[in-house]
């Protein structure tokens, strides 16, 4: 289904039923018994158009403790309920409505539901209908931050440069350099809309193209990270592979000190893998490490299903002042405040 009016910002608004019929359709295929398909050198063949949008929210809600799965009927209630939101969300506006209360209007520059491409359903990993993204610890939450790390931080921020100092202090994805949101990862997570992956291979290689800044990250399948990699600290680190039989496994370190995923140094690892489990999806698992920053390494598990489209242009950031304007906006702030000291003086 194609209802995409602009270029970064897909919309697919399903009804309840198609949402539960395309779950089912994902999730009714066994991996018993398939065959993974090959790419003419041999390889398994993870190719095509892929996205990562669910329901299942990357943390588990504290109230659900340990409970790793849930019920399918569960589960459909809360596809039922995403869709609902959405749907509701788009009902036309009364033009001779009175205006809302104060208490009641979003923040200031939100996105309404219109513009964005949530998950609709949730697709079951190894059978089940999971709770959270991360699956260890056992709570189904990431780590919290080692304390020498938190003081390390407030004193950087403290006595270094303010965010508002210049471009610099903005994060990548305002500055168009990079996802927001680890879209392109590694880890690659779920974000609001641009939930899509492309995979190419060729022999050596795979390259997974993210939808969101088109980002291409290329894995090469060596055995170890090139020489120097420790010293150009590229865009979403340097990644080398490996088949574990019919399992990709990545290995990513050196990463740019700017990428700063939830505050990882620069000693970060991320393992992932990729198994293909039927026609129309990947499993797809990471661990972070950084034993520097957080309290224990920590593991999540999403499917990626198979999207029969390509992927539009993301050209979102072209006429957007916002950098601009945040920088002058800093600046004028700074001159009336010595403009009121002054006058106090």
């Amino acid at each position: 289904m194609n209802n995409r009016p602009v270029p970064a910002c897909r919309m697919t608004f399903l009804s309840v039923g198609i949402a539960t019929t395309l779950m089912l359709s994902v999730n009714a295929l066994a991996q018993d018994g398939y065959i993974v398909p090959r790419t003419w050198d041999g390889a398994p063949d993870l190719q095509g158009v892929w996205r990562n949008a669910t329901v299942t929210p990357l943390e588990r809600p504290s109230e659900l403790g340990t409970k790793r799965a849930y019920t399918r009927e569960e589960a459909f209630a809360l596809e039922r309920a995403a869709q609902q939101e959405v749907e509701e969300d788009n009902e036309p506006l009364d033009p001779n409505r009175p205006p809302p209360p104060a208490t009641a209007l979003p923040p200031v520059g939100n996105y309404d539901l219109f513009w964005t491409d949530r998950g609709m359903f949730m697709p079951t990993i190894n059978g089940e209908y999971r709770t959270s993204i991360i699956i260890e610890p056992e709570n189904g939450k990431i780590p919290g931050y080692k304390p020498e790390f938190l003081a390390k931080r407030a004193e950087e921020r403290a006595n270094g440069p303010g965010p508002f100092d210049g471009p610099e202090g903005r994060g990548v994805g305002e500055r168009c350099l990079l996802s927001f949101g680890s879209h392109s990862g590694p880890p690659m997570l779920p974000v609001m809309y641009n939930s899509h992956y492309e995979i190419f291979q060729s022999p050596g290689y795979v390259v997974i193209l993210a939808e969101m800044v088109h980002d291409a990250r290329i894995i090469k399948i060596v055995d170890e990270h090139a020489p120097g990699a420790e010293i150009m600290e590229k865009w979403m680190g340097d990644s080398i592979g490996r088949w574990e039989g019919d399992t990709l496994v990545v290995e990513t370190r050196h990463f740019n000190p700017d990428q700063n995923f939830r505050g990882a140094s620069e000693s970060l690892t991320v393992i992932e893998k990729f198994r293909r489990d039927n026609e129309h999806k990947i499993i797809y698992s990471f661990t972070v490490e950084d034993p520097s920053v957080f309290e224990s390494s920590f593991t999540g598990e999403l499917a990626l299903t198979s999207f029969d489209e390509p992927i539009y242009e993301y050209a979102c950031h072209e006429g957007n002042y916002a950098l601009a304007g945040t920088l002058a906006g800093a600046r004028l702030a700074e001159e009336e405040a010595r403009k009121a000291a002054a006058a106090q003086q």
